[in-house]
């Protein structure tokens, strides 16, 4: 039972869309058992057993509310079927999904927004994905610029998407626009310095 997410008795106000998101990433991505839902091999959970679950674990949802924060979301991180009875998260899962994505060839250059304080293990790892399934690029600098400055100052890599596609890597692309690869290697990097971007 989540106690922290339960309302007081009669209460049925709008909440937040950036706190309905919030839960929906947290049992869509990363732990549907804890409110006892079911995602199947393609991360899909029934759009009325979410519902359910969220109303008996103190979080309760209306259907519109739902349809609002799916719709509204600016970074387009969830998605209906095409008959509305299913839901997802497009990317981002740290319990394993396969998101059915076909290999899509990258253009010749990504980013990637990250923060000082990894980058000394970037230049020696690369890009890897950690907890979550697969290293996220985005299109543009200024997008990755803003998930850097998720967690600080940002630093935004160019990664040689279109070099890497060629030497055999392979990409995705979700459906809100994220490009989606197993790892980056450092070699594939492009560091900021004082006189503009550098190879490590």
């Amino acid at each position: 039972m989540e106690a922290h997410e339960e309302q007081p008795p009669g209460q049925t106000a709008r909440r937040a869309p950036v706190r309905v998101s919030k839960y929906l990433a947290r049992h869509l991505r990363h732990d549907p058992e804890r409110i006892g839902l079911v995602l199947d091999a393609g991360g899909w959970a029934r759009t009325d057993e979410l519902l359910a679950a969220s109303a008996a674990h103190g979080f309760p949802l209306t259907r519109a509310e739902l349809e609002a924060t799916v719709a509204d979301n600016d970074k387009q991180r969830y998605a209906f079927s095409a008959d509305g009875t299913r839901i997802r998260a497009n990317q981002g899962h740290t319990v394993a999904v396969d998101l059915g994505l076909p290999a899509s060839p990258p253009p010749p250059a990504l980013f990637h927004g990250t923060t000082p304080r990894f980058l000394a293990a970037i230049r020696d790892e690369g890009l890897r994905p950690m907890a979550r399934h697969a290293v996220h690029l985005s299109s543009d600098r200024e997008t990755a610029a803003r998930v850097g400055a998720r967690r600080g100052r940002a630093v935004v890599l160019t990664v040689a998407a279109g070099l890497m596609h060629e030497r055999g890597h392979t990409f995705q692309h979700s459906a809100n626009g994220v490009w989606l690869t197993d790892s980056v290697p450092a070699r594939y990097l492009a560091f900021p310095g004082r006189h503009g971007e550098r190879r490590p």
